[in-house]
């Protein structure tokens, strides 16, 4: 129900909205790498997660992303 009435909104506006919320969760993610505060590496992944709905590169991004994650997490595992 809710996906319909998304693709109903025409698409410059739809990609307005996920461009500014998108955009505001990177930018706040971003900050607090220089500011105190948690969650930062989250809030960029959630903002390329939500420009990846409209967007091709974003989504390119985000699987980037979770890719390199995957190799640290992995290289941080204690060997047992």
């Amino acid at each position: 129900m809710i996906k319909k009435s998304w693709l109903l909104l025409p698409k410059k506006i739809r990609q307005l909205f996920v461009g500014l919320v998108g955009s505001t969760l990177i930018i706040a993610g971003t900050a607090l790498i220089v500011l105190p505060g948690p969650f930062t590496m989250p809030l960029v992944i959630a903002g390329l997660f939500v420009l990846g709905i409209e967007f091709a590169w974003a989504e390119t991004l985000l699987i980037r992303a979770k890719e390199k994650t995957k190799k640290v997490v992995k290289r941080k595992k204690p060997k047992a």
